[in-house]
């Protein structure tokens, strides 16, 4: 289940081959910093079709070679695209990189490049290691470091982000220096082309392109953490989950939503049990609702997701379904997930998360079910979503006012949902928070809070 924030969320690095470092006065570096999630700047377009989430190439063996991706080609040397349960990966693989191998883009970007993230995790049980991010602007002829050196400690994936000003066509390499076996994924570069806006944070702007910015931006209204089975945060480049394992689903899904996301890509259909799920929590499988009566339904839909190929097949990873009656999946929550889909044609961006509460719910084999999989998921009675919504610009959190409009939804998990359009189960985020416990929109001033989430949203549906 691969890709983001890591945009939130916030992703990309590379590593190289040469020792000749050029002057450093034709761009302006900052160096890198490490977080847990990532996080896209929001004045610019990340590249179309990144990240570089490794998930489409095969390369078994350390030695040099050349290997194509989604990307374009790279240059692995001592290195392997890995795949086993020691890698730290977001999906099925990863880059492994050993003693001081290299990560090589053979191709370049057109665009410049204005920040680069790069999610980093210590293979097994091996040292910490130390690596640095180096780019060219002539096809590689020179590389020049940007940023500082970075260590990777945590066999959990980080998120190193490197901010830089940089015209014209680019290339990136990442270069391991010292210690254990390293694990690298979801490099993601974001332009510098001139034509997209300055940066900006302060008090945000309106304005701009959409970009694509971080998936968590609003809060993490569990406290979900890494060390926790049933409120357990995973950070995917396309969303960000809490996942309980004694529930056998997510808790709750939160995206990013701007036509920044969107594109062409087509609705892969290809439910996959989510490899990057611990081994020792339970992992669904799509033969688990197999005879329910009980739709595998999105939180984080697909239609949200078809940017690229590899972001639509993450929204089919099983850690993203939740079994929905048929009705209400397909019919009355589909509705407004369209709708929120649409409002991005109108200069808006969104900022979403889905859940559920309760359990026992009616599918099409009629009755009351509490539990499928032999117990091991269980059927919610509910499910909710809450969208902020707000015209494209920069530094989201900021601009979130008392006249924002919030759209909160609570819906029973029934066949006969459909009988309403998706307005009719409109709610108060209060509301949401008493039936769940959850703290929503924990990132926003308290006093904001207390007036968007008292309110029933009475705008437009259509």
């Amino acid at each position: 289940m691969k890709r983001i924030l890591l945009l939130i969320t916030t992703l990309t690095v590379l590593l190289g081959m040469s020792n000749c470092s050029k002057d450093k006065s034709s761009a302006l570096i900052t160096p890198a910093a490490t977080t847990v999630a990532p996080h896209h700047t929001e004045a610019r377009a990340l590249y179309t079709g990144w990240p570089e989430t490794f998930e489409s190439g095969t390369k078994a063996a350390y030695a040099d070679a050349v290997v194509t991706l989604g990307t374009g080609v790279w240059d692995l040397n001592d290195a392997l695209i890995g795949s086993t349960t020691s890698d730290r990966k977001n999906g099925t693989k990863s880059i492994r990189v050993q003693n001081t191998g290299t990560i090589t883009m053979n191709f370049d970007v057109n665009g410049g490049a204005s920040q680069v993230t790069i999610a980093h995790g210590v293979y097994g049980t091996d040292a910490s290691s130390t690596w640095q991010l180096w780019y060219s602007s002539n096809s590689g002829s020179t590389w020049t470091q940007t940023g500082g050196t970075t260590t990777t400690s945590s066999t959990t994936l980080s998120v190193a982000t490197y901010t830089m000003s940089v015209s014209g066509n680019i290339r990136f390499q990442v270069r391991k220096l010292t210690g254990g076996r390293l694990n690298i994924d979801d490099i993601t570069i974001t332009d510098n082309s001139g034509t997209t806006g300055g940066g900006g944070t302060g008090g945000g702007t309106v304005g701009g392109p959409a970009t694509r910015d971080d998936n968590m931006a609003m809060g993490n209204p569990s406290g979900a953490s890494t060390t926790n089975a049933n409120n357990y945060l995973m950070v995917k480049t396309q969303y960000t989950l809490s996942y309980n394992n004694s529930k056998g689903e997510a808790n709750w899904v939160s995206w990013h939503l701007s036509s920044a996301w969107l594109g062409s890509a087509t609705r892969c259909d290809c439910f996959t049990s989510d490899a990057s799920l611990l081994s020792s929590y339970f992992h669904a499988s799509t033969s688990n609702y197999t005879g329910t009566g009980f739709d595998r339904g999105h939180l984080c839909p697909s239609g949200d997701r078809n940017g690229s190929s590899t972001d639509n097949a993450a929204t089919f990873l099983m850690t993203n379904m939740t079994a929905q009656a048929p009705n209400m999946n397909q019919v009355t929550w589909e509705a407004f997930e369209s709708y929120c889909r649409t409002l991005t044609t109108t200069g808006n961006e969104l900022y979403i998360i889905a859940g559920w509460y309760g359990q026992g719910g009616s599918g099409s084999n009629g009755g009351t079910t509490n539990t499928i999989a032999s117990g091991a998921i269980n059927v919610p009675s509910h499910f909710w979503k809450i969208a902020v919504i707000m015209p494209v610009g920069t530094g989201d959190v900021s601009r979130v006012t008392t006249a924002t409009r919030v759209i909160a939804i609570d819906m029973p998990n029934t066949q006969s949902v459909s009988a309403h359009t998706w307005d009719y189960y409109r709610t108060k985020v209060d509301a949401i928070e008493a039936a769940t416990g959850y703290d929503f929109l924990n990132n926003v001033s308290t006093t904001i809070q207390a007036v968007i989430e008292a309110q029933v949203d009475n705008g437009p549906t259509s």
